[in-house]
């Protein structure tokens, strides 16, 4: 009996999903359903990587609001308005909302 032996490293970070294409200056999410942006119906939604200021203006304008918070940003984040985001089907955020904490993680660390 021929076995494979794999060698799992659990500290490694899992990979990327398919629907998540991650790059220096941004990620693109590949959305489950066509979901409408700037009025053209779109299968994709690009965040670009946000700088320190925008947090920070997106965290004063919702200061006790964090879910707030995530549409504002990322609605300046791919250039769409926050009805936009905010409109987006539930699995859709969510694939948004860990593309956009997949990219401000450190590799390294």
């Amino acid at each position: 009996m021929n076995q494979a032996i794999v060698n799992i490293d659990p500290k490694a970070p899992a990979p990327d999903p398919a629907w998540m294409q991650l790059s220096d200056d941004g990620v693109t999410v590949t959305l489950s359903i066509a979901s409408e942006l700037n009025g053209v119906k779109q299968d994709k939604i690009h965040l670009r990587s946000p700088c320190v200021r925008e947090v920070r203006a997106c965290q004063a304008a919702h200061p006790n609001d964090e879910q707030a918070v995530d549409a504002m940003l990322f609605a300046s984040l791919a250039g769409v308005s926050e009805k936009d985001v905010l409109n987006l089907k539930v699995k859709d955020y969510n694939r948004v909302h860990k593309s956009y904490f997949r990219l401000v993680e450190e590799d390294d660390i």
